[in-house]
């Protein structure tokens, strides 16, 4: 489920001479768009979009726009090459019947049993494009990793998420615990055939 966000908005008028006004006078040029009406440009304050692009988890946004109110998400933000600055954002509108793709992180939870056991846990994908009707929308795609052994490893396909279509193919490695090198790696195999041996 989606964190939800609040943000409000000024219209402006389009144009690269209105934009670069704004951002002199300390706002953030953007605009929002939907499939099927016209878009919108809007403006708001650096500080009201901090929540909305500073976070690890994609948010819904309910963008309040002179009254009006608009379901979407942060489709695109561009930065100042320099100053690392926000200097534009897209918002793409949502509707319940309509499938929208969005950008969100792997979340890994808890700590490998493998890595307790002197294995490295190694993350393959950090984040990836994912495609569904909003009702199915997540801020991140959360994997429990608690139960994974040295050696083993985990593919999109392992994964159970309702009416999801991902962004990558479903045999893509997420993540792993591998046997170290070294003298390291030597005693853990060691160790790990002495378990077998025992069992």
């Amino acid at each position: 489920m989606l964190q939800t966000v609040e943000l409000k908005a000024k219209k402006r008028l389009a144009g690269k001479q209105i934009a670069r006004k704004l951002r002199q006078n300390g706002e953030v040029p953007g605009v929002f768009y939907s499939k099927g009406i016209s878009s919108v440009n809007i403006s708001v304050p650096p500080l009201a979009l901090r929540p909305v692009v500073y976070t690890s988890h994609a948010r819904l946004i309910n963008l309040d726009v002179e009254g009006e109110t608009k379901k979407c998400v942060l489709k695109e933000v561009k930065f100042h090459p320099v100053t690392d600055k926000i200097i534009h954002f897209d918002l793409l509108g949502i509707n319940d019947d309509q499938k929208i793709t969005v950008e969100v992180p792997f979340e890994f939870i808890g700590q490998p049993v493998g890595v307790r056991k002197g294995g490295i846990f190694q993350q393959v994908f950090h984040k990836c494009s994912i495609t569904c009707l909003p009702k199915h929308l997540i801020g991140s795609i959360q994997i429990d990793v608690s139960n994974l052994d040295v050696s083993k490893s985990i593919h999109l396909k392992d994964l159970n998420l309702e009416g999801i279509e991902f962004g990558i193919p479903a045999d893509s490695l997420l993540c792993a615990v591998q046997i170290p090198r070294g003298k390291a790696g030597e005693a853990l195999r060691e160790a790990i055939a002495a378990e077998a041996a025992a069992q």
